[in-house]
Order: C-alpha cells, then structure tokens, then sequence
C-alpha cells in the first residue's frame, strides 16, 4: 500500500510568531477540551457506585461503567465523519469550532446529573446519553486539530506541528489527573462520593467554553482558501472517494492508531486503576503516577514530533513503538513485584506513549488535502472506536488468564505491529511522500 502526492501548498519557511501562535491557541483549546473527555476515566470507580446500584457486585458495576466510557469512544466516528465532511467542504475552523461546544455541553451536564440513589435506573441512562454527546465531539476534535496545525505549518515542521497539538492535548490529561489527585489528597472518600465528584465536570464545561471563545482568534488554513481559490475542493463526498481511492492510506491509518490507543487507553487511562484494584497502589499515589505519566506524555509528544522532522515517519514509528513497549513492561514487571520503582517507571512509561505526537504525521501524510480530514476522520475515529472500546474489556478478560501484566502484554503486542508499521514506512518512503 502507497500514497504518492504532489503537494505544493505549503513551504519551507521556519516556524514565525503566527504559527506559534496558531498552534498555542489549538493547543489549549484541545486540552480543555480533552479534560472534559477523559476526566470521565479518572472518576471511573467513583461513578460505578454512584451510578448502579448498591446491590450489584463491585466487579460488575466497574464493567458496566467502563461500559458507559467505551461507548463514548463508540460515538466518535458518527461525529468526526460529519464534521470531516462539512470540514472539507466549508472550512476547517467552522468544525473545529462547533467541536469544543458539543464538548462543553454535556460534561457541565455531568456534573449536575443526579445519581441511581436518587433517579434509580434512569441515572445510567442520562450518564450515557451524555457521554454519547462527548465522543461524538471528540471524534470531529482531534482529527479537525491535526488537519488545521498540520495546513498551517511550513513543511519543514510538519511533525512539530502535529506533535505540539497532541502535547496540549495530553496538557488536558494532566490536568484532570491533577485534578483528581488533588481531591483524592484532600477531600474523604465519603465528601467525594457526595458531592466532590461533581466538582472537575463542572469546571470541565466552563473550561469548555472557553475553549469556544479562545477560538474565535483562529483563522482559515492556508491550504482550505488556496482549494477553494482554485477550486479544487472535492466535488464528490469526501467519505466516498476515500473509500474508493485511498484505501491503502486508511489502513495504514488504522494500524498506527491501534498504537496510539493501546499508549493512551491502557498505559495513561487504565492504569491509575488497575494499580488500585490489581496492585493495591493507594489512590492518592495512583493518581500522583498519573500526574507525572502525562506530564511525561506531553514531553513524549514533543520529543516525538521533533523526530518525525529529524528522521522521518519511518524511523520515528519503529524506535517510538518499540520504545512504548519496553517501558510498559518494565512498569508491570515491577509492580508485580512490589512496586518500588512505581513513579519513575510510570513517567518512563508515559514519555514513550509520546508516540502519540509521531502518529498524526503519519495520518496528515496518508491523504491528499481535498478529502484529507475524511480521510483521517474516517480512518482513525473508526479504528479506535472499535479498539479502544474492547480494550477496557479485553484487558480485564487477559487478566484473569495471564495475572497483572496482561496490560503489558498487550501494549507489548501491539506496539510489535507498530514497529512493522514503521518498518514498512521505511521501505516505502521513496513512494510515500510527505504531505501538508
């Protein structure tokens, strides 16, 4: 599979004060507003007996929560396909903008929903409709963001760009676990499940809304009015030449997503509770872990972005996803045998989920510009739709077969596929050229 375009959009000027200040306000943008999404995560024990009743096992009622996140992952292709196609055909910034708002909406929401002591079944019903909501937003959030840094950026810095964009958004999963860090450390268990909660989703949605505003500052991508211009906006639906022209790029697209996923999912998101429940890890030291897991992670994005620029998407795939691996067992075998290095592997471990900021130059480079935010829309909202929502499930069922490192073993498993991806980006590079 190979992708050839000729792209004459963009050049090779340094990076100047706009750019800086273009990828300054997506960045933060996108970190308010993935707070509000994965906060969701951090508060995934709280709600499961907030949300189900006392009655039911605790197992279960975990399950059925991870149930209610996954499903938010579920929702994202219905919207990133949508506001791909209207983003390829109208603008990117209009999308970009709308995204945040159906972001901010339902996770102020949250935070005033009433709880199954109160409503009974009709809580976890309103729980997932609103999260429903959340993954409809980010699936038009996240590939909007990349597309818009990506056609805004010289060439040369494409992989910057793209990876500065990822770290604000991982700054939005720093955030939420210093949030919830610090009602951990200073609120009892018994005020957080009465009202403390509530708190970081109401403070989710006013930060969302003024991601709405902060937007406002944007303006179009250079490479959208140059197609519009020239007309050379698709006059097909960009979903459908996608599907029959670039197959290959939507393949290759998926797989290195599967990467991304299993480092953000399992090593950022889970792992908070799985040390809690597998590996008895206090709370208050779980949620510190996280802390400095995705500060780690928001260096790990740069640092991948800086590679991609440095030795190509090739390169930079093979050592991140090999890297990603390693750490990841490192941490497991060492809480499983008492967890003495426990913040410094976590940190170790969510540097190289740094992948994060090498994947979205893969997806920018696999589509022309005309049907590129389909194209990526598609590709990867699909593809973690359906892996990050059996990961939760798929995980928990390893675990009862192969112990507390079933985590690693799968973040090991598919960081191997990485790595052949990475290997095939390097054989192929002469065909694949980069895209902006």
């Amino acid at each position: 599979m190979s992708t050839n375009f000729d792209q004459d959009a963009v050049d090779d000027r340094p990076l100047d004060r706009r750019d800086a200040k273009t990828l300054m306000l997506s960045a933060l943008g996108g970190a308010l507003e993935f707070y509000d999404f994965v906060m969701f995560a951090y508060f995934t024990k709280v709600l499961s007996t907030l949300f189900f009743p006392a009655t039911m096992p605790d197992w279960l009622r975990l399950l059925e929560t991870y149930g209610i996140f996954a499903v938010g992952y579920l929702a994202r292709p219905l919207g990133g396909i949508v506001m791909a196609h209207f983003g390829d055909r109208v603008g990117r910034k209009r999308m970009f903008t709308l995204s945040v708002f159906l972001m901010a909406v339902p996770t102020l929401l949250m935070g005033l929903l009433p709880v199954y002591a109160q409503v009974g079944a009709l809580a976890p019903v309103l729980l997932l409709l609103l999260r429903i909501v959340q993954g409809v937003a980010i699936g038009g959030e996240v590939p909007g963001a990349w597309v818009f840094v990506a056609e805004h950026a010289p060439k040369r810095r494409m992989g910057l760009a793209c990876a500065s964009l990822s770290a604000g958004l991982t700054v939005g999963i720093l955030i939420g676990s210093l949030v919830a860090q610090g009602l951990n450390s200073h609120m009892s268990q018994a005020d957080i499940l009465d009202h403390g909660w509530r708190i970081p989703f109401l403070l989710g949605g006013a930060f969302g809304f003024f991601a709405v505003y902060l937007r406002r500052w944007l303006s179009e991508t250079p490479v959208f009015m140059r197609m519009r211009e020239r007309r050379e906006l698709s006059p097909e639906l960009p979903v459908k030449v996608v599907l029959k022209n670039y197959l290959p790029g939507v393949a290759l697209s998926m797989l290195v997503t599967w990467v991304l996923t299993a480092a953000i999912v399992v090593v950022i998101l889970m792992t908070p509770t799985i040390v809690q429940t597998a590996f008895k890890v206090p709370a208050p030291l779980a949620f510190t872990g996280a802390s400095l897991a995705a500060l780690g992670l928001t260096f790990g994005c740069i640092g991948g972005g800086l590679l991609v620029d440095a030795v190509g998407r090739g390169l930079a795939m093979l050592l991140g996803s090999a890297c990603l691996g390693v750490a990841t067992y490192a941490l497991y075998f060492d809480l499983a045998t008492g967890g003495a290095h426990f913040l410094s592997l976590y940190t170790l471990a969510g540097f190289f989920a740094g992948i994060s900021g090498i994947v979205p130059a893969v997806l920018v480079s696999a589509f022309p510009p005309n049907v590129r935010f389909s194209g990526i829309s598609l590709s990867y909202n699909v593809a973690y739709a359906i892996l990050a929502a059996m990961t939760p499930p798929l995980v928990g069922y390893m675990a009862k077969s192969l112990g507390g490192l079933a985590p690693a073993h799968y973040v090991g498993g598919v960081a191997v596929i990485g790595v052949l991806c990475g290997v095939y980006l390097m054989a192929a590079r002469r065909r694949l050229n980069t895209v902006s």
